[in-house]
């Protein structure tokens, strides 16, 4: 009897050979304009500072994961760490080495890392779930994984005016920002994958900008700028983008200065590859005491 397999095909949403050029340029003037990851790290070491457990090997991946490891307290309890940086680049002479982390495929052995942490990385995959999947699989049992990225309402005002600029002077409009996913599709996403008591939550940033230039330079050296495939071959025109910034001073004005409003909603992931000693929910039916005699009680004079 003969068996058929069939592989699931993913869509291939980013080009993901354009997000490493991309990164190279990024990686030169990084450091002046990370400010969201230095904030992202901040918040994922306070984390750790609240687990009452240690991580004797640790996997850090995505973007600004020099900056996470530095910051990293002895109450965060983390021993060795890997870390595979999507801007590292070969002149890179650190104490601790980092390794190049472009790939969709984790470098992490299967059940080999207590704690996994993704910066700034999962947004731009084209198969997220096959990922989650893989870092769900390369920890230990009770292992635990964080990951950050952009969330849904992430730069909703840059993405208003540049659809509105574009229709404005052509007549139609072309992907210009990712398409973020919500915390539900997250939430989801961290469920399929395996993880035991997953949590998504977001940390909202508004940041204030003299000029909205400021913040298309900011993505520049970031690595963030598009790289959807439909998108529209060619730079953006440059009466388009002219449009673009009038209408965002227009909508999204901080001050007289001129200055304006970026919003960046990070979505904070967290799930434990499962371990007999996890907390489980009761099975229907198990309770010792039924709700109507619990309501009975609390009320009796």
């Amino acid at each position: 009897m003969s068996s058929t397999h069939q592989t699931r095909t993913v869509p291939q949403i980013f080009d993901r050979q354009l997000l490493r050029l991309r990164q190279r340029r990024a990686a030169l003037r990084f450091a002046d304009h990370d400010f969201l990851h230095k904030i992202i790290a901040e918040d994922i070491v306070d984390r750790l500072e609240t687990v009452t457990r240690d991580f004797p090997s640790a996997c850090f991946l995505g973007t600004g994961t020099q900056r996470l490891s530095n910051g990293l307290t002895a109450q965060c309890a983390v021993g060795t760490v890997d870390m595979y940086d999507s801007l590292a680049q070969p002149t890179d002479t650190p104490a601790t080495p980092v390794w190049f982390s472009g790939t969709e495929e984790l470098p992490a052995r299967p059940g080999s890392c207590a704690l996994i942490v993704s910066m700034m990385e999962l947004h731009s995959m084209n198969d997220m779930p096959g990922y989650l999947a893989q870092v769900r699989r390369a920890l230990k049992p009770d292992g635990l994984f964080i990951g950050a990225l952009p969330a849904e309402n992430t730069l909703q005002e840059l993405r208003d005016c540049l659809y509105a600029a574009e229709t404005e002077i052509t007549g139609g409009v072309s992907p210009r920002v990712y398409p973020f996913a919500s915390l539900r599709e997250l939430g989801g996403l961290m469920q399929r994958a395996g993880f035991a008591l997953p949590v998504a939550d977001t940390l909202r940033l508004p940041v204030t900008y003299r000029a909205p230039i400021s913040l298309l330079k900011d993505l520049r050296y970031m690595g963030e700028t598009n790289i959807l495939r439909n998108r529209k071959p060619g730079t953006l025109g440059r009466q388009v983008l002219s449009r673009a910034l009038d209408l965002y001073r227009e909508k999204f004005s901080a001050g007289k200065d001129g200055s304006v409003t970026a919003t960046f909603e990070i979505a904070v992931l967290t799930g434990w590859a499962p371990h007999e000693s996890q907390q489980k929910p009761l099975k229907p039916g198990s309770a010792k005491a039924s709700l109507e005699q619990a309501v009975k009680t609390g009320f009796k004079d």
